[in-house]
């Protein structure tokens, strides 16, 4: 079955969205690779940004020479601000010189580059900082392009006997994962430090197709010396994938320290490559996706998950950019009135609405009624459809919508196959408000099918409408 679509980015300002990708490429993708050596890099970044960026191009010079066509850095390669003021001020968007810098310097190198978390300044409505920055990780191709976004999900909040730090002083979590990219070396899952001990979002990652898991870090000495490899071998043990973990290494300043000990974990959880306490170096490994097929196919924990029983499921990552029709029972919905898709959802535009803006969210894979669904499905139907309603209510400028799912022909439904109404409500729209549910009857329907064009046309309304979301 053909889970995921093919992945597109959408980078609009310092916004970025994702699509679902075919799952089945990945042995295309190894076999075509020109060069599967990556570098990972080590250094000690100041708030010096000048002195930083020295350390970033002989990173590259360093990676080139050893046949690289992958530099992954640290978290924080950009700058370690001393407080809470100099690092806003110090922070830039992502259309600033500091970045401007990294795209040249891939490009010029030929090299994709992850730059592990850089300080993006949030603007706002004038173009001003405001007072939060997110702690963002991006991917920049060959060519200089940024590829894919992803900005830091869990904040660094701890305090022990033996430090106190507040990332959420000063940074803004990000609003979800994003879905694995497709590189020249394998689908690459985004993450960054504190993300690596919530295990969840790595097996999410994993489920969605990533073959390499990213952790760039500026982890502190003190737990890094306690759990850095461990946690980085049992992320690439559990999920049977490669990972990858640049790190800062050193004294910052003198508040503040980091462990290094950059490392390259293969999917059976051997470390290939580790740049132990080296100030400013890189490490190289190979990256063979025929290890993902062989450990995986020896041992498949993913087929033995119980899905009956748990799950996992990731929100806010649904697409409104559809590259296929979906069958809906004996039907096909042409995906040009798709407006919306998730792992296992889709929303559409209704052949015959009872009122304007009724819309439909069925599921993907072809079933009738709803205790015939799984936990994974039960949740993304269920948060797309709330995703679906909240949309239409702020496109309608209502406070009202009425959902319903009819369950059985007894209840009124007509297509045999799992689905939800979303009608958004207006003041006295029916003289009885529960008249609606007579409406809805297909035989109470007088109206004739609307047309296809129409339903198109809607479709892209609401597309256009989610994009500026």
């Amino acid at each position: 079955m053909l889970f995921y679509q093919r992945l597109k980015r959408f980078v609009s300002g310092t916004v970025s969205k994702s699509h679902f990708r075919s799952f089945n490429h990945s042995l295309r993708m190894s076999s075509n690779q020109a060069s599967k050596v990556i570098a990972i890099g080590q250094m000690c970044a100041t708030n010096n940004k000048a002195h930083n960026m020295q350390q970033v191009e002989e990173l590259f010079r360093k990676a080139k020479t050893q046949s690289a066509k992958f530099l992954f850095l640290p978290e924080c390669c950009d700058f370690v601000g001393e407080h809470r003021k100099q690092t806003l001020e110090l922070a830039e968007p992502l259309e600033g010189a500091t970045m401007t810098q990294y795209k040249e310097l891939a490009k010029t190198h030929q090299m994709w580059v992850s730059l592990g978390g850089i300080h993006e300044s949030i603007l706002d409505a004038n173009n001003d900082k405001t007072d939060k920055i997110y702690n963002t990780h991006v991917l920049v191709n060959d060519l200089g392009e940024v590829v894919s976004i992803y900005r830091k999900l869990h904040l660094f909040d701890v305090e022990t006997e033996e430090m106190r730090f507040r990332e959420s002083d000063v940074v803004t979590p990000g609003p979800h994962l994003v879905a694995p990219v497709n590189t020249p070396i394998g689908l690459l899952g985004m993450q960054i430090c504190y993300d690596l001990r919530f295990g969840e979002a790595s097996s999410l990652l994993r489920k969605l197709g990533a073959q390499i898991l990213t952790y760039p870090s500026a982890f502190a000495y003190s737990t890094g010396k306690a759990h850095w490899e461990v946690l980085l071998r049992a992320r690439a043990i559990e999920n049977q994938s490669y990972v990858i973990a640049a790190a800062q290494k050193g004294a910052h300043n003198s508040k503040r320290t980091s462990w290094g000990h950059a490392l390259v974990v293969d999917p059976w959880g051997k470390v290939l490559a580790n740049c132990e306490e080296q100030d400013l170096a890189i490490a190289t490994a190979e990256i063979d996706l025929n290890k993902n097929v062989s450990v995986q196919k020896n041992m498949p924990v993913f087929q033995h998950k119980r899905n009956d029983v748990y799950s996992l499921t990731s929100f806010g990552m649904g697409t409104v950019d559809i590259t296929q029709d979906h069958q809906f029972a004996k039907n096909i919905i042409k995906k040009e009135t798709i407006f919306y898709e998730t792992e296992h959802c889709f929303a559409f535009t209704n052949l015959r609405c009872v009122v304007e803006g009724h819309v439909l969210v069925s599921t993907k894979r072809v079933t009738q009624r709803l205790d015939n669904l799984l936990c994974h499905e039960i949740c993304d139907l269920f948060s797309t459809v709330c995703k679906v309603q909240r949309m239409l209510e702020k496109f309608y400028q209502t406070t009202s919508a009425t959902v319903t799912v009819q369950d059985g022909p007894d209840a009124g439904q007509t297509v045999p196959h799992v689905h939800f109404h979303i009608l958004p409500r207006r003041p006295r729209d029916f003289s009885e408000n529960d008249h609606i549910y007579t409406r809805m009857d297909d035989r109470c329907l007088d109206q004739p099918d609307r047309s296809l064009e129409d339903r198109i046309m809607e479709a892209q309304k609401y597309r256009d409408f989610m994009k500026g979301q």
